[in-house]
């Protein structure tokens, strides 16, 4: 991509609403503009970097056997009455009629919706177990929408959901997920512990809570200094020592970014969602669900990886692994500066982001840092009439300098070393 295709301008004032450092700087670089309280429209640096959350977690849902569906976010109300959450959720669902008068819902999740439709499909012992996730906007109307992506009243989400025939197969699968939810972090390269949590509206008798620590988040977790137990403060409100090992606990600050629940017969039961077993006897479906707030984990992200002149994106969700920053009249038009953008676009595509503006070379490097760009590859007079690039690398601000012959290759072995699982 070209910066002079992109009309998105990057302000270098802090914008007023901010209140956290992912909200400032993602306003401040151009990845989301603000149309109402806790409605955002993501431009085309932040949809780039969210579709590279949805390809991690799609490659990890797919690992664990899951298939992908798309359900509607406009679900009637007759579901939600059956389970009794329609009056339970409150006033953060958002609630409408239709022309019929016909009471609907925007669907903050869907497990009335996705245990509805499996009971329609599923009917035999032999076609489960049955695992489905998507990946999809929901609805929530916060009282109060703040911090940017953090608490937004549409959001994006993974949802995925789980049927088994016995609870057995239930817990495994519970586990596969919380294997697959510390793999999507470890990826996306983020620094995630999973706490014992309360189920709240989604019900259950097992969660677990997947947790960023910030110090902008609003929940609170208690770390043990001498094990891996940890819990969320509204699990474990009174405890003083770890239940496991006894050992000392501390407390932390966090931002939620994914749960898993086991569900047991909590939707199937009401809903008389059951198959037939071996026998001819009809059972219940033993259920799991499963989320990830996707569009929370851009804001997660930046609020674990920033520094005082912008964003440091984890390469792998990166809008762009590479700005090419060309510095001069006529430098982008040099036939061996075209040669090593053409490499660089063999090597890794779409990828690579080029600022070819005519802008004063200090702009261009404030903007590259604001916006995160894990690699600079910096294209001066002087290196250049050597043969040679700088590069920068974001996080550490090492710089190296390399033939422009070697450039594709050098890039090609940081990016490895900096993703390896």
């Amino acid at each position: 991509m070209r910066a002079r295709q992109d009309p998105v301008l990057t302000l270098h004032e802090e914008p007023a609403e901010a209140e956290v450092v992912s909200h400032r700087l993602m306003l401040r670089a151009g990845f989301i503009k603000k149309l109402a309280g806790g409605v955002y429209s993501f431009l085309p640096m932040g949809v780039r970097a969210l579709r590279k959350i949805e390809g991690i977690v799609r490659e990890e849902m797919s690992r664990a056997g899951a298939l992908e569906v798309l359900l509607p976010a406009l679900q009637p109300s007759d579901l939600w009455e059956r389970t009794g959450r329609w009056d339970k959720y409150g006033k953060e669902l958002f609630r409408l009629s239709d022309r019929h008068d016909r009471p609907f819902a925007l669907g903050p999740t869907h497990e009335e919706v996705v245990t509805d439709l499996i009971s329609q499909t599923v009917h035999s012992y032999r076609q489960l177990p049955v695992l489905i996730y998507q990946i999809q906007t929901k609805f929530r109307d916060e009282i109060r929408p703040r911090f940017g992506l953090l608490r937004g009243r549409e959001f994006v989400m993974k949802d995925a959901y789980s049927f088994s025939a016995d609870e057995d197969d239930a817990r495994r699968i519970y586990g596969i997920m919380q294997e697959s939810y510390a793999r999507i972090f470890r990826r996306i390269g983020l620094d995630s512990r999973m706490v014992e949590a309360d189920s709240g509206l989604i019900g259950g008798n097992l969660s677990h809570e997947f947790m960023i620590l910030a110090a902008s988040g609003e929940d609170t977790v208690l770390i043990c200094e001498k094990c891996s137990w940890a819990a969320n403060v509204e699990k474990e409100p009174d405890a003083l020592a770890c239940p496991k090992c006894g050992g000392p606990v501390s407390s932390k600050t966090a931002i939620e970014v994914g749960h898993v629940f086991y569900l047991g017969h909590k939707y199937s039961v009401p809903m008389e969602a059951a198959f037939l077993d071996k026998e001819g006897k009809e059972i219940p479906f033993y259920m799991g669900c499963y989320g990830i707030g996707v569009s929370r984990l851009l804001a997660a992200a930046l609020e674990q990886s920033h520094d005082e002149q912008g964003m440091v994106w984890p390469p792998a969700i990166a809008p762009f692994r590479v700005s090419v920053l060309t510095l001069g009249p006529g430098m982008a038009d040099r036939p061996e500066v075209q040669e090593a953008i053409r490499t660089l676009e063999d090597l890794w595509g779409e990828d690579v982001y080029i600022d070819d503006r005519d802008l004063r070379p200090g702009i261009k490097f404030q903007d590259a840092d604001l916006r995160g760009f894990p690699y600079q590859v910096i294209l001066g007079e002087r290196n250049v009439a050597q043969g040679q690039a700088e590069i920068k690398i974001r996080r550490s601000g090492e710089r190296l300098i390399v033939t422009l012959d070697s450039l594709a290759i050098a890039l090609s072995d940081l990016y490895e070393s900096d993703t390896q699982d």
